[in-house]
């Protein structure tokens, strides 16, 4: 294949879940329902959370930042696909898939750094529980949380950077409905062993 310099790559193809037209008006309702499932679901729990003041505390509150999370996570795919399937165009570009590929990096890892931190909350609840209002006080709270976002911006953008040096080929199809990183990968023409370590090092690591 011949070799393009990203400076010369205009737009990506997102070939979707599938190209039979006839299945494109159930793939777009099923999309715009859970979408809208999804940000009525979460908008509800934030709600209850803030109106409720019963429901102010570190639990809740986390779960409130779980539930905003999942909202910009679905908001970073969902809305491409329907205007993709709508206007019966699979392209996005260049920037846009990047930017893509940034933010559902981001909002993927603040969803696991989120769980850690209400699995440490619990775990303080039930082997502290009488130093429990101490030790999870509203300060650590909030820095747990901009930590979380720190840690996942810095994750996010440390694949989007690798992400730029890299060239592509002709053939710029990505089988999926959105930017995956892997698929981005698979793309590209020059060396991607960087790119690769970054991905399967920190499973590797996670492993048993």
């Amino acid at each position: 294949m011949e070799p393009r310099n990203h400076t010369a790559v205009s737009e990506f193809l997102l070939l979707g879940l599938t190209e039979d037209p006839a299945l494109q008006p159930l793939i777009f309702s099923l999309f715009l329902s859970m979408y809208l499932v999804t940000i009525l679901g979460n908008l509800l729990i934030i709600l209850a959370v803030s109106s409720d003041s019963h429901l102010h505390t570190p639990m809740y509150f986390f779960l409130s930042n779980l539930s905003f999370n999942d909202i910009c996570m679905g908001t970073t795919t969902i809305p491409k696909v329907l205007v993709n399937i709508q206007t019966q165009d699979q392209s996005i570009s260049y920037t846009g898939c990047f930017s893509q590929t940034c933010f559902v990096l981001i909002f993927g890892s603040l969803e696991n750094f989120l769980l850690a931190v209400m699995a440490y909350d619990r775990f303080v609840a039930i082997c502290h529980p009488l130093r429990y209002t101490v030790i999870m006080n509203p300060c650590l709270c909030v820095l747990l949380c901009l930590l979380c976002l720190l840690l996942s911006i810095v994750h996010g953008l440390l694949h989007t950077l690798t992400l730029l040096r890299l060239s592509f080929c002709t053939d710029l199809e990505i089988p999926h409905f959105f930017c995956e990183l892997s698929q981005v990968i698979k793309l590209a023409c020059s060396d991607t062993l960087i790119n690769n370590l970054l991905v399967y090092l920190p499973s590797t690591a996670a492993a048993p």
